[in-house]
């Protein structure tokens, strides 16, 4: 019987369009069936069981899946608040689905550093991490776990801050709240056990790891060709972001003026086109990596 790798990823929501997108940028086709929680690759022996996202740590650490893709967040709250939790680690971050977790209090108020929530409570969705970040630096504050709404607890005098996650902070902003610490920058990981995997399984998932790691840094990396006079070349070549030993090639005809190939592993802004083409570089082309293996 063929042993089939099996990966708990996020049902809906931003962090399951990654997933997959990701997934499939690895290669793997998926059929479409009727099983909303059941899916299977077509070209590769792996399974997908579609799940909430607070239950992934749980399918991985019971051995029902051998992978799960989910948020940091979920990640360390389930590692810092359960035994089971603590039987898992990271194998890979995906780079995509960033968020921050941080505390926040009421604009003008007394509350401007985590020393200041001594003595105070703190309303959160995270409240093992909440917990130990608070510890960690030292402070004694009532934890006041919610499961939604958070921003809206030292409003209604259920807690004189919160801890939870921001995107663009507009929604602290129409609650009268201001964000003073940072407690965690989370983004989309690849959870598994630590010990008692298949090693079949693992087999598998190293190949997808693999080839995960390239889909990540070709989104950021570029690949630009241009044109260089030869004597500005060297203050070229030093422009180029995360570029490792360009390739130069001579142009049939021009003695004064040389190709130059760069795999750009930075990424590459138009203030990085125009100083290069103040060094006298021209015919500048950037273009995106589909695939790529270190």
């Amino acid at each position: 019987m063929v042993t089939r790798l099996r990966i708990a990823v996020q049902s809906k929501g931003r962090l399951a369009e990654g997933g997959m997108d990701l997934l499939k940028n690895c290669g793997l086709r998926f059929a479409y069936g009727r099983d909303k929680l059941h899916q299977s690759a077509e070209n590769m022996p792996v399974d997908l069981m579609l799940v909430r996202d607070d239950d992934i740590p749980n399918f991985v650490a019971s051995g029902a899946c051998d992978y799960g893709i989910v948020g940091e967040n979920v990640f360390r709250e389930e590692q810092l608040g359960s035994r089971r939790g603590k039987e898992l680690e990271i194998a890979l971050r995906l780079g995509f689905s960033k968020c921050t977790l941080k505390l926040a209090a009421p604009k003008g108020g007394a509350i401007t550093s985590v020393a200041d929530l001594d003595g105070k409570a703190v309303a959160t969705s995270y409240p093992a991490i909440t917990a130990d970040y608070l510890e960690r630096n030292g402070v004694k504050a009532e934890i006041v776990e919610m499961h939604g709404s958070v921003e809206v607890a030292p409003r209604l005098n259920i807690a004189d801050a919160i801890c939870d996650l921001v995107s663009s902070g507009a929604t602290l902003e129409a609650n009268g709240l201001a964000a003073f610490e940072t407690v965690l920058v989370s983004e989309a990981v690849l959870v598994r056990r630590k010990e008692s995997r298949s090693g079949e399984a693992d087999a598998i998932a190293e190949i997808l790891m693999r080839r995960a790691q390239g889909v990540i840094a070709s989104a950021q990396t570029k690949y630009i060709m241009l044109n260089a006079p030869t004597d500005r070349l060297d203050a070229i070549k030093a422009l180029l972001p995360g570029s490792d030993a360009p390739t130069v090639a001579q142009i049939a005809g021009r003695d004064d003026v040389v190709a130059l190939h760069a795999v750009c592993r930075e990424r590459v802004f138009w203030e990085t086109l125009e100083a290069l083409e103040a060094e006298g570089a021209r015919a500048i082309l950037v273009l995106p990596i589909e695939k790529m293996l270190a």
